[in-house]
């Protein structure tokens, strides 16, 4: 009998964890006989009683097996830790705040059954921000132009889906410890399917994702995937060394004609010297961002800190 192991990440979702654990539950039954289930759930450090659910859910069927962390590892390392602590034959993950219905493992279930290898749930449509839901869409485009090195990048995809064992172990020889997830699940190929769905709203709790946690995964996106922000700085210096060197020329001959009446004046010098300033700062922002990335790149700093397992 093959296994497939369902892998959620948590953090103050108290309130979610029992209708999330049913329709899971109802959604292996269908099941029952055909494949072994285990149900990974891990607790990034919440504030709330979210540990004490999930040892209450471990105690009421041995299936579900928890890891709770030491402390907040963020969204994409907990589910990625979560995977590569499975020995399935497929994972399935999917988020806790059930706005990736549990409804459709079954429908992933089915293209692994077809032969997919990678099955992503692709949003379609979201109930909640539309100015948001329109502005990742815009950033996974422009993400996927940029892209170096053939990586086909999924769009408007979370990593939320059903990943065969053979991109499980894929995954696991890539060993990042600070990954762009759904970025990691498109590197290592295969062959790849979606399921597109409309993300309903969030029923319980709160989303704590903020502006500053968007700005630091795109920009992990960026800097995992494409080298074109160093190549625009260049561009921009070399294009930014022929004006200045021209506009020289042009200001030199103006005076040399006109000696007497020309008179530059000290406005278009603090103009220009702003001006440069702020190219150099963001350039300079660009770069710290790629130099933050190698550094966690060699760090060698584990994935998560593990506090507790239960049920493994």
């Amino acid at each position: 009998m093959k296994k497939i192991s369902i892998v959620s990440s948590c953090y103050n979702e108290e309130k979610n964890l029992d209708e999330l654990y049913q329709r899971v539950a109802a959604q292996w039954d269908k099941y029952d006989g055909k494949y072994e289930f285990e149900y990974i759930l891990l607790d990034n450090a919440s504030t709330d009683s979210t540990a004490d659910k999930l040892r209450e859910l471990a105690k009421k069927d041995k299936r579900i097996k928890v890891i709770l962390n030491s402390r907040n590892f963020g969204q994409d390392k907990s589910p990625l830790f979560g995977m590569i602590n499975t020995d399935s034959d497929a994972v399935i993950g999917i988020v806790s705040d059930l706005q990736d219905p549990p409804e459709l493992i079954s429908d992933m279930i089915s293209k692994w059954e077809e032969g997919y290898q990678v099955i992503f749930l692709q949003k379609k449509s979201s109930e909640e921000n539309k100015f948001v839901f329109h502005l990742r869409h815009l950033y996974y485009k422009m993400l996927k132009k940029m892209t170096d090195n053939g990586v086909d990048l999924a769009d408007n995809c979370t990593g939320s889906g059903m990943f065969d064992k053979v991109v499980v172990d894929a995954v696991k020889q890539i060993n990042d410890p600070n990954p762009y997830y759904r970025g990691l699940l498109c590197e290592v190929g295969f062959k790849r399917t979606y399921i597109p769905f409309e993300q309903p709203i969030r029923k319980r709790g709160k989303s704590f994702n903020n502006l500053y946690s968007l700005y630091s995964i795109a920009m992990l996106g960026i800097t995992k995937f494409t080298k074109m922000p160093l190549r625009i700085m260049a561009v921009i210096g070399f294009a930014m060394s022929v004006l200045t060197f021209l506009t020289s020329v042009f200001y030199l001959l103006l005076k040399l004609i006109y000696w007497n009446a020309f008179n530059l004046g000290i406005a278009p010098i603090i103009l220009s010297i702003l001006f440069l300033g702020s190219v150099q700062l963001f350039c300079l922002g660009i770069l710290g961002e790629y130099i933050g990335a190698i550094y966690s790149k060699i760090d060698k700093k584990p994935l998560v800190i593990v506090k507790e397992k239960i049920n493994f």
